[in-house]
């Protein structure tokens, strides 16, 4: 088995060699303004996911991908060879969308957030639906004392009682 430390530090190494060779080598006019965010790559080394972001609309994404697909051969020898591993690891090229889950996450805790608001309106208004006191309590004697309980007595020790 693979160790995980390895494995990190090459898939750290992908992306690393993918963004220089993209930003230096690849001249492909398709290639729009991109940056290279993650890369994982297997435990047994073969194949290696690049996770990239484009700044634009879906025009610009799509087109950097495509030219991302035809860049894939030349990344790939490139990355083989600075790994010096004995396969070269397939590389597949996956649109990271943090920004659209982002906007999703901070959507849902605004709704969140005028959901509680309502729960709060709502239960500042609410009453009780049966006594505001529903437990038993002990009844107070005239002097503002606690009526003592039936088996409470004084304390000295009966004929019988072993201490």
């Amino acid at each position: 088995m693979t160790d995980p430390a390895k494995v990190r530090r090459h898939a750290e190494r992908i992306r690393e060699l993918v963004a220089s060779v993209v930003r230096s080598q690849i001249k492909d006019p398709r290639l729009g303004m991109i940056t290279i965010t993650d890369a994982r790559i297997t435990a047994d080394l073969r194949d290696a996911t690049v996770f990239y972001t484009v700044l634009g609309d879906a025009a610009a994404q799509a087109s950097t991908a495509a030219a991302l697909e035809s860049a894939k051969g030349m990344l790939r020898s490139t990355v083989g060879k600075a790994l010096g591993l004995r396969h070269s690891p397939t590389l597949t090229f996956v649109l990271d969308d943090v920004q659209d889950q982002v906007k999703h996450i901070d959507d849902l805790l605004a709704a969140a957030r005028t959901a509680d608001a309502e729960v709060q309106r709502l239960a500042a208004q609410a009453s009780y639906a049966g006594d505001a006191q529903p437990y038993r309590v002990e009844e107070e004697d005239e002097d503002g004392e606690d009526a003592p309980a039936e088996d409470e007595g004084d304390d000295e020790p009966r004929a019988g009682d072993r201490r």
